[in-house]
């Protein structure tokens, strides 16, 4: 009787009922019928809660005086997914990598929280438009909420996609937590290159098993985008506005989630969205991007050093914190400093420890929009003049993710000095502002407009 306890559980039990049961509940001259299900472990111990012939579950509190009768079994609660469609060949082929996360997830009964429980086929299943898309392959990585992936996960990542890319599909879609997909998305932009076909990292803000859920049309979209976009890169997709309208598509190094619970929480920050997609449409909305060539070889370079850290700066700041740091073996960090990149002063000593022993310091912006002027301002000057790497209109986020494959890639402190200022992935934009483009249209089923 998982989630009872107290007064309900000893109601229960008496009328001899069980989680699937059909239930009467008789309270002041009111009769209630459903089928018991699961409560919350963390709820009271004062409430029933059963799932009425029209669907919707009601909790109703028990009292001296409620009566209740067990009418008859029911089939136990449970989700069986639906027989997933008939492939149709021809189409293209795409891979579903499931990590987890609320697009993978339903309601866990011993919370009341959503726990990832789907696997990657049972989207498909769920989702049978994706029947008329392409032919997917589907394949368990994890199943974990975002915030408990590592940088080891970000490897097993890239090398999963390289493996499904060398099989020859035309794209790859990821689904993924969104707390950290940012994170994920630019730890794969920079471990895979030389990409021939998209990498898509998919998301949810609500779980498949809410009416309101955003999880199918993101998974559409992202198909549509895996199969059959003409960029070979790697992007996030997610909603554009709180509406079923359309979804857009972001550059993995320029994303940021900027909402916690919006279905357009995710925001390209200092560019422009890779694309658009409307209905079976795809929209470019820039011509910067590297073009889809399936002759072209994927290069995979995995690795990920966790010795490096990212350290908001905020007034009165301990300097000692970077100390600690620098006492724990850690080879790089990234300040994300005020305004055009600034700390307070009683933190240069600290920096400047850490840069005289090896340590690689770089900064960011902890504003979202603009770039970094370390030349500005005496406190900005005099960190470029200890060694701090300014790192234009990186994401802080990016930048970590960054400064830990870099360090990954060689122990020469002046490569890894020169792979962080060298644009790879898009993650730095020679403007902050860019000019507007006239939007190219690509539809499955006919030449771009």
């Amino acid at each position: 009787m998982p989630g009872y306890r107290g007064l309900a559980l000893k109601a229960l039990l008496d009328a001899g009922a069980e989680i699937g049961d059909l239930i009467r509940i008789i309270k002041d001259d009111v009769i209630f019928e459903g089928i018991l299900i699961p409560r919350s472990e963390y709820s009271d111990d004062r409430h029933i809660v059963i799932k009425n012939r029209s669907g919707y579950n009601i909790g109703v509190e028990v009292t001296p005086s409620t009566r209740i009768e067990r009418i008859g079994a029911e089939m136990k609660p449970a989700f069986i997914p639906p027989p997933p469609p008939k492939q149709r060949p021809g189409l293209p082929r795409v891979s579903i990598l499931s990590t987890g996360g609320t697009i993978a997830s339903r309601v866990d009964y011993r919370t009341g929280a959503v726990r990832p429980v789907i696997s990657a086929s049972d989207l498909y299943s769920i989702v049978p438009e994706l029947a008329d898309i392409a032919v997917i392959d589907a394949e368990i990585l994890f199943s974990v909420f975002s915030e408990d992936l590592t940088p080891k996960h970000w490897s097993a990542m890239a090398e999963a996609v390289a493996r499904h890319i060398t099989r020859g599909v035309d794209g790859v879609i990821i689904a993924h937590g969104t707390d950290t997909m940012g994170y994920s998305a630019a730890a794969l932009s920079f471990a895979l290159q030389n990409l021939p076909v998209p990498v898509v990292l998919v998301g949810a803000q609500r779980s498949e098993d809410r009416p309101s859920s955003d999880a199918p049309l993101n998974l559409i979209g992202a198909v549509l985008a895996a199969s059959r976009a003409p960029f070979a890169e790697v992007t996030v997709a997610m909603h554009e506005t709180p509406s079923d309208d359309s979804i857009i598509l972001h550059r993995g190094t320029k994303v940021r989630k900027c909402h916690t619970s919006r279905r357009d929480a995710f925001k390209t920050v200092n560019a422009k969205p890779l694309a658009r997609v409307i209905g079976d449409r795809i929209i470019m909305l820039t011509n910067e991007y590297r073009p889809r060539d399936t002759g072209r070889r994927l290069v995979l370079r995995a690795n990920f050093d966790e010795r490096a850290t990212l350290i908001k700066f905020y007034p009165g700041m301990n300097p000692k914190i970077i100390d600690w740091y620098v006492s724990e073996g850690y080879r790089g960090i990234v300040l994300e400093g005020t305004g055009l990149g600034h700390v307070r002063r009683e933190c240069f000593p600290a920096i400047k420890r850490a840069i005289e022993s090896g340590v690689i310091v770089g900064m960011t912006s902890q504003c979202i929009w603009g770039r970094i002027n370390m030349n500005v301002y005496s406190n900005g000057r005099d960190l470029l003049a200890m060694g701090v790497i300014p790192l234009g209109d990186m994401l802080a986020e990016t930048a970590l993710v960054k400064m830990m494959w870099c360090l990954a890639q060689s122990t020469d402190p002046e490569e890894v000095k020169r792979l962080l200022l060298t644009n790879l992935a898009g993650e730095i934009s020679e403007r902050t502002v860019e000019p507007i483009e006239a939007p190219r249209i690509f539809s499955p089923s006919k030449e771009a407009d």
